[in-house]
């Protein structure tokens, strides 16, 4: 049998046992700092080339975090844009193209075909990597990481993007910000009664989580801190679009106030809604909020709410993500197995 045991949370010893996944989670800012200071100089080279250039037909996101890349750039970007997560690239890929390559870890998502194509190519990744290497020509720039985090290379990806008028503000400066915030206010070492991951982690502690982000970039937080907390407890949470959510709130049971709070198993947990709330204000994503608070309120489902209002858009996703994943990391540490 699993259960919770909220007091591990605020004990030093076992902190301890888990003090090298929490400092890595600490040290998101700075690495966003320091990837964008390794890049600054290549970026800035990059930038005054590409302002020798005509306007790419399209832009091509390439690698596994692609996807957040059109998370951002879709309601911004002044060309068509993809997403291509896979290692090949869209058929009609050419020379009149700009294809954005995300490798944190240096390896290829089709970036050597970009090259032979006479594709503008863009790599963020390590210098003297596999994808570096492919990247190789006379229409390429690489802004080097050296930390293999996707979203410090994102960050940087964005930064440059935004440089070249192809996308919106995406300051590194901002979001490394954004996330020292969020380290602060999760530190281990802060009471669990102003620790607003700690406070998560114990709303986690008997449920299935579903989670739901309204805007493009919460819906992409979400889909994470869903992955953080299946990896960390093995819960089946979930994340999706509000009528996919909607039926499995609709599904639980009410609350009977005469239940045993005891009585069952794990396969008795009752979902909890967790909400990511980036303060975007959109009537459409108010609507849908209210319809899943309502359904939740009416099956008795409790509500969980991250929310961060300051700083751009990607400094926003940036600390739901990362607050999310503390949680995530606190869950772990209170669940106990008799």
């Amino acid at each position: 049998m699993t259960w919770f045991d909220e007091s591990r949370l605020d004990d030093e010893l076992a902190l301890e046992r888990i003090d090298v996944r929490l400092r890595t989670l600490a040290e998101s800012g700075s690495r966003v700092r320091r990837e964008a200071g390794d890049a600054a100089s290549a970026m800035a080279e990059a930038v005054t080339r590409a302002q020798d250039l005509p306007r790419p037909r399209a832009v091509i996101a390439a690698g596994p975090d692609s996807r957040l890349l059109r998370a951002v750039l879709e309601p911004w970007c002044p060309v068509p844009f993809v997403a291509w997560p896979g290692h090949a690239l869209p058929g009609w890929a050419g020379s009149l193209d700009l294809v954005a390559v995300l490798a944190p870890d240096g390896g290829d998502h089709g970036t050597a075909a970009a090259v032979r194509r006479g594709c503008q190519v863009v790599v963020a990744g390590p210098p003297g990597s596999m994808v570096a290497e492919h990247a190789a020509g006379r229409w390429s720039a690489i802004l080097p990481t050296t930390t293999r985090d996707p979203l410090a290379t994102a960050v940087v990806m964005l930064s440059y993007l935004e440089q070249v008028r192809l996308g919106p503000s995406a300051d590194p400066g901002t979001v490394a910000d954004a996330l020292d915030q969020v380290a602060l206010a999760c530190a281990p070492r802060r009471d669990l009664a102003v620790n607003p991951a700690k406070t998560l982690a114990i709303g986690l502690a008997d449920t299935n989580p579903v989670v739901w982000g309204g805007s493009v970039l919460a819906a992409r937080a979400a889909r994470r801190v869903a992955e953080s907390i299946r990896r960390s407890s093995g819960r089946t949470a979930i994340a999706g679009e509000v009528d996919q959510l909607l039926p499995v709130i609709e599904a639980s049971r009410p609350r009977d106030v005469f239940d045993d709070p005891f009585a069952g198993g794990a396969g008795d947990l009752r979902p909890v809604l967790v909400v990511l709330d980036d303060g975007v204000d959109d009537p459409l994503v108010h609507e849908q909020r209210q319809q899943l608070e309502s359904a939740a309120a009416e099956r008795g489902v409790r509500v969980e709410t991250l929310t961060c209002e300051e700083g751009d858009e990607v400094a926003r996703y940036a600390s739901l993500l990362l607050s999310g994943t503390y949680a995530a990391e606190y869950l772990r540490l209170g669940l106990v197995d008799d």
